[in-house]
């Protein structure tokens, strides 16, 4: 009976059993994307029963326990546990964090994040996707320590600055960009093709060189996945864009009535008899300003097989400018293509081509300026016909109306690469890459008739014409050998070459007399080819160089780790005793946390120590060793005198480019389970051997002779000391919620340190009769405001009495309601001796602040963007008595007591329009760089129509900007001495977005 009852027992605890087992399936996505993963992982926990997603991410399962939990892994993503309570489980699995981190491209190579020795900083595709940048470049803004972003003008199209930790050379400060592995520009990419860009900031630069001083810019494309099957994504994008601000200036009634109490200060008669009919007049920066569209259009094919990966992509940009749109505009198309093949198991071949084209309208920058200061009292076609404004300032509508110009372009860059493993640890890499680019330009200019004597007045048209063909072709070699030895020796060594041609083919032409004046016929085969004034000109360059490289990659059980290079370039650009130099850098590392003594920390989960030191150079001066036939001269021929040429600017051969030494010390940590995670670093930079143009020498030489000029000297040395710091927290981190905070800072102070001979470097301009504005001298940061510091209003004829004179100043008739000046040197009279560092165009610090959340299907991103510590000129206004003025003089001086600010108003000659800090203005800024909110569409839905992603999005570009500056955008900066000088700079758009993500 017992045993009868146990046989029972048996088969019903099997019969349970049984039912408690489930046949599950479903399929495996990026959570992201929503593309299907092959190739994940499933293994049921505790045991070694699994299998894996085939090709279209799907998966099977016999016979797992209820209740028992399915472990789901996949490199380069977020291991996931999902318990089994259902026959179809479908996962998605989101990228790892620190997966994506962990590798990074640093130069002819990439490393695992934590073990990189240098400073880097790197944004990321999903960084782009929020921004939607036109120019990939702005997408730095704000999101990377130790990178400041600024626009030269808003204006489609334009340039973008890019100062990786300051300004250090007076001349040039751009980083090396490096596409794919050839040099190449961020302007000509499609920002939706980019994964991910990564600045290197210190010595590890130093295996770029000759071209690494100013940091290098690291661009990886996207390419497919093998075993992918193939996705087509649609990106789209329309924006409403219009101006951030405009400025506070006099309407017609308050113009005149200043206009009037100027003129009876100066005992003239009246302008303006009856005010009180004036009203408001016309607002010539409403006429200006509009209202202007942005369009974005981006499809893309991936995937792969077996043996291949490809990427294909087509977009068009078309921008149109909020400042006058008829004649402002921008539009880029690009065409690219990733192809990568294994040939075998040993050998593989890549192909990256993009294609790209630009057409751009812009016009002279003088049109905001001549809006500002054109006065409210004439009418939309009214011209200043008997120059009651002066022969410089004239109707903006007339000006615009009369400006055609156009520049086109296009090109093709990429390259072309095979990579050769053959054995275990050796990578064997030859690419050439190439860049071709075509560029012309077209700009008329009519008759025109503006008023007597107006500067703008044309007599004659004329047409000017430039086309030019850049190409750029580098080949490179290099082989990696990855060795480790005794177990715990990890070894790994880089040695290649390199050789670099760049070709420069221009053509230039002036044509005068167009017929018809009309931009129709605006082509130089049309113009009159007798004119004496018609000019013909060809620019041609040929820049050579070759280099050698190699580095060391050491560490012991990945925790103590050490890298040298050295690079070895030559440059055709110098003479040939000055050609070739060598660059090193040594960088090291610990990893603490690896240490027994933090292992087990419950509070850090990761923390390094990092170091850097090097040599980097920074490639400027051209043919400086050369004497070129570019002077004037005249010669007596046969009796009779001759125009000819002459040697111009005198020779340097001992000239060459400009070296940096720089130091880093950094900390990486990551505190409790790496949901903070922060970056340090200080930083020191000296920059030697600074080139300066025009250097003076004796006059003997023959530097003074027409079109001559002194020689460019290696003659200046600055330093730059900072620190920057990063931190990114994971407040939330919930299936359904997640919120992340990041921060970052960056402090920079640059001062010069040695200049031959205490000589001083002048640039910039601040109105007519002014001296320059801008300075490089010994003790003070490059590009900084020199000038006369104020101190308050005179307020009676007393005080005049009792001050040092100012007559030295140039007017001598100082009177109650004019600007007091300091006495700098107390050496008792008021001159320009006594001008002063009055302002820094370059930021002490720089913030990027950003947001980002998620909540079941929708998304939330927000990124601010501050300068603070900088300095601006208001260069915008014109000294010339009848010009329309900012509102400030609303709150002038009229007596004793009125004002301590804005001095008097008169016609009188005085001191008050001399370059001083009432025209300096703090220009920091806290700017709401981009606010976005997304929302994702079920998939479960979108499986029904097809799509495996659509994603609807609004988004707020530029919303708002916080600072005391009165101009239009403390953003727009441009070079290093001559930089924050404002003259009604073009400012850049507020976009509101609205888009589009579709998934294929």
């Amino acid at each position: 009976m017992r045993k009868k009852f146990t046989l029972l027992l048996l088969l019903l605890v099997g019969f349970c059993a049984s039912a408690q087992t489930i046949n599950v399936k479903g399929v495996v996505k990026d959570a992201k994307t929503g593309d299907p993963l092959p190739g994940v992982s499933i293994i049921i926990k505790g045991t070694v029963v699994g299998t894996e997603t085939d090709f279209d991410g799907l998966y099977s399962l016999s016979k797992v326990e209820k209740g028992a939990t399915l472990v789901f892994n996949y490199l380069g993503y977020a291991k996931k546990e999902v318990a089994v309570n259902k026959e179809t489980i479908n996962v998605s699995l989101d990228e790892s964090a620190e997966s994506l981190d962990e590798i990074i491209v640093v130069g002819y190579g990439k490393q695992k994040r934590k073990d990189v020795t240098g400073s880097v900083s790197i944004v990321g595709e999903e960084t782009l996707d929020v921004l939607k940048p036109i120019d990939a470049t702005t997408a730095l803004q704000g999101t990377t320590s130790g990178v400041a972003v600024n626009l030269s003008s808003g204006a489609p199209g334009a340039k973008v600055n890019i100062l990786i930790r300051g300004v250090s050379s007076n001349t040039n400060n751009q980083p090396l960009t490096i596409v794919d592995g050839y040099e190449g520009d961020l302007n000509s990419i499609n920002p939706n093709d980019i994964e991910s860009i990564t600045v290197l900031k210190d010595a590890q630069a130093a295996i770029y060189g000759i071209k690494g001083a100013n940091g290098v810019v690291l661009v990886t494309t996207k390419i497919g996945k093998k075993n992918k099957q193939a996705t087509v994504k649609y990106d789209t994008y329309a924006a409403f864009q219009q101006t951030t601000k405009r400025l506070d200036y006099l309407n017609a009634t308050e113009y005149a009535l200043v206009l009037n109490e100027a003129y009876a200060a100066s005992g003239q008669t009246l302008p303006f008899n009856n005010v009180s009919q004036l009203g408001f007049g016309t607002d010539w920066q409403d006429q200006l300003f509009n209202d202007a569209m942005l369009t974005n259009h981006n499809i893309s094919l991936s995937g792969g097989g077996e043996n291949f990966r490809y990427f294909v992509s087509a977009s068009r940009t078309e921008q149109d400018g909020i400042v006058a749109k008829e004649k402002s505009n921008f539009i880029r198309n690009n065409i690219k293509l990733n192809l990568a093949v294994d040939i075998n198991e040993k050998l593989n071949f890549s192909i990256i081509a993009n294609y790209f084209t630009s057409a751009s309208q812009g016009f002279d920058g003088s049109l905001l300026f001549n809006g500002l200061n054109y006065a409210p009292t004439f009418g939309l076609a009214e011209n200043d016909t008997n120059n009651f404004l002066g022969i410089e300032v004239v109707n903006p509508l007339s000006l615009l109306q009369n400006t055609y110009g156009e520049n086109n372009g296009n090109g093709i860059e990429g390259n072309f690469k095979l990579e050769y493993k053959p054995f275990e640890g050796l990578n064997v890499v030859s690419r050439v890459g190439y860049k071709i680019y075509n560029e012309k330009q077209r700009s008329f200019t009519p008759i025109q008739e503006y008023g007597s004597s107006k500067v703008y007045n044309k007599t004659q048209s004329s047409v000017y014409q430039f086309k030019a063909t850049s190409t750029r072709v580098n080949w490179e070699t290099f082989a990696t050998y990855e060795k480790t030895f005794a177990e715990n020796h990890n070894t790994s060594f880089t040695a290649g070459t390199s050789v670099q041609n760049d070709l420069f083919d221009g053509i230039y032409a002036t044509g005068f007399d167009v017929p018809n004046n009309s931009y129709e016929f605006a082509d130089i085969s049309l113009t009159n080819s007798q004119s004496e004034q018609r000019s013909l000109n060809t620019g041609n360059g040929d820049i050579r160089l070759t280099s050698l490289f190699g580095r060391v990659q050491y560490d012991y059980k990945g925790k103590y780790l050490l890298s040298g290079l050295i690079r070895r370039d030559g440059a055709s650009v110098f003479a040939k005793d000055k050609r070739v130099d060598s660059f090193w850098s040594v960088t090291s590392g610990w990893k603490v946390s690896d240490e027994n003594f933090l292992k087990d920390s419950e509070t850090i989960s990761f923390l390094k120590l990092r170091a850097s030191y090097g040599t980097l150079g920074n490639l400027v001066g051209d043919n400086l060793y050369r004497s070129l036939l570019d002077g004037e001269g005249e010669y007596v021929l046969d009796g009779s005198l001759v125009d000819g040429s002459a040697q111009g600017g005198l020779p340097n051969p001992l000239a060459t480019w400009e070296t940096a030494e720089k130091l880093d010390i950094g900390l990486d940590i990551n505190l409790f389970d790496d949901k903070l995670s922060i970056v340090a670093d200080y930083f020191e930079e000296t920059r030697k051997d600074l080139l300066i143009e025009n250097f003076p020498v004796s006059g003997l030489l023959g530097s003074g002779a027409p079109g001559g000029a002194n020689p460019t000297v290696n003659a200046g040395t600055s330093k730059n000391t900072g620190g920057e710091l990063a931190i990114n927290y994971k407040a939330i981190s919930k299936d359904d919620f997640t919120v992340n905070f990041g921060y970052n800072v960056t402090y920079v102070k640059n001062e010069v340190t040695d200049v031959l001979d205490g000589a001083f470097v002048e640039g910039g301009g601040f109105a007519i009769g002014n001296l320059a504005p801008s300075r490089m001298e010994i003790g003070q940061p490059i590009g900084y405001f020199l000038g006369l510091v104020t101190d308050g209003i005179f307020q009676t004829q007393a005080e005049v009495n009792a001050h040092p004179s100012q007559d030295g100043l140039g007017a001598t008739n100082t009177a109650p309601g004019d600007i007091r000046y300091k006495d700098m040197n107390e050496d008792g009279v008021i001159n320009f001796e006594d001008r002063v560092n009055i302002g820094n165009p370059q930021a002490d610090f720089y913030m990027g602040f950003n947001i980002s959340a998620k909540y079941k299907n929708w998304d939330f991103t927000s990124y601010l963007y501050a300068e603070l510590g900088k300095d601006m000129v208001r260069n915008f206004e014109r000294f010339l008595p009848n010009v329309n003025k900012p509102a400030y003089y609303l709150d002038r001086w009229t007596g004793a007591g009125t004002s301590n600010s804005v001095p008097r108003l008169t016609n009188d000659a005085t001191n008050n329009k001399l370059f001083s800090d009432f025209f300096v203005e703090d220009a920091s800024f806290l700017r709401m760089q981009n606010i976005q909110i997304g929302y994702n569409f079920a998939p479960e839905l979108l499986e029904k129509v097809g799509l495996a992603k659509l994603r609807l999005y609004t988004s707020i570009n530029n919303l708002f900007t916080l600072t005391e500056y009165t101009g239009y955008d403390p953003t727009v900066n441009d070079g290093a001495i001559g930089a924050g000088i404002d003259s009604g700079n073009y400012p850049s758009a507020k976009q509101f977005l609205l888009g589009l993500n579709v998934t294929f």
